[in-house]
């Protein structure tokens, strides 16, 4: 894993936006699309809003998934992430080859794991936009995270400070409102990802981080796994930097 710190989180979602947009070039030339994976929540607000104002993109050649969603949420609820990506991503590019959204109030959740599944396994994917949550969460992969299942999509358990984080991000009016379970996509379909770009603002954030950069890998800090690879880079602003070892 590189890292990178910035002085606030403009800069930083800056620079993030910047080498993803490189990278979903370089997978164009190279053959012709890219398959991206885009993240939701405060965390990425400056990476797609600069990532949508990339030039030199073609995005009629680029493939989207997105990483997860709330069970029993519909599409124009103001928390659902296919909303989310669809406002501030899908809406602001122009023709993008496909978007796979993640169906959160699908009648069956296991059978829209297995969709998605099926089509990202035909996708192999070349840019994967990705942030930590407060409890050291990669996608809503909660501690202890599944690190061994294959599969590319799970139905998983929110935990308690994940939800609270949700709500305290101002996405629900009630703790009681944030859903228990949601589809994610999984610890190691992540990891498949040609290049990992992992962005984490914010103060809240720094001991998530700090477990996740320097403490022992492990299903407890999910997002702990990104130390392993060479192909992660994380972008971080100055507060969520605060507790790492000079």
């Amino acid at each position: 894993m590189e890292r990178y710190v910035f002085a606030d989180k403009e800069a930083m979602g800056a620079a993030a936006a910047a080498a993803a947009a490189e990278e979903i070039k370089a997978a164009i030339a190279d053959k012709g699309r890219a398959n991206i994976i885009l993240a939701t929540g405060a965390s990425q607000f400056e990476v797609l809003k600069n990532l949508v104002a990339a030039e030199g993109i073609d995005w009629s050649k680029v493939v989207m998934f997105h990483l997860d969603e709330y069970i029993g949420i519909g599409r124009q609820h103001p928390a659902s992430f296919r909303k989310y990506l669809k406002e501030r991503f899908a809406d602001q590019v122009s023709g993008l080859k496909a978007t796979y959204f993640v169906d959160g109030d699908a009648e069956d959740p296991q059978a829209e794991c297995n969709r998605l599944g099926e089509i990202i396994a035909a996708h192999p994917i070349d840019a994967a936009m990705v942030g930590i949550g407060e409890n050291g969460h990669l996608a809503f992969n909660d501690p202890p995270a599944d690190f061994e299942t294959e599969a590319a999509y799970i139905v998983v358990d929110l935990d308690a400070k994940c939800r609270r984080q949700q709500l305290g991000e101002g996405w629900f009016r009630a703790l009681d409102d944030v859903p228990a379970q949601a589809i994610s996509m999984s610890i190691r379909q992540i990891m498949k990802s040609r290049c990992i770009i992992c962005s984490v603002p914010d103060e809240r954030k720094a001991e998530a981080v700090k477990a996740a950069v320097q403490r022992q890998v492990s299903n407890m800090c999910p997002s702990s796994i990104l130390q392993a690879p060479d192909n992660c880079t994380l972008y971080l602003d100055e507060a969520a930097a605060s507790l790492l070892a000079k």
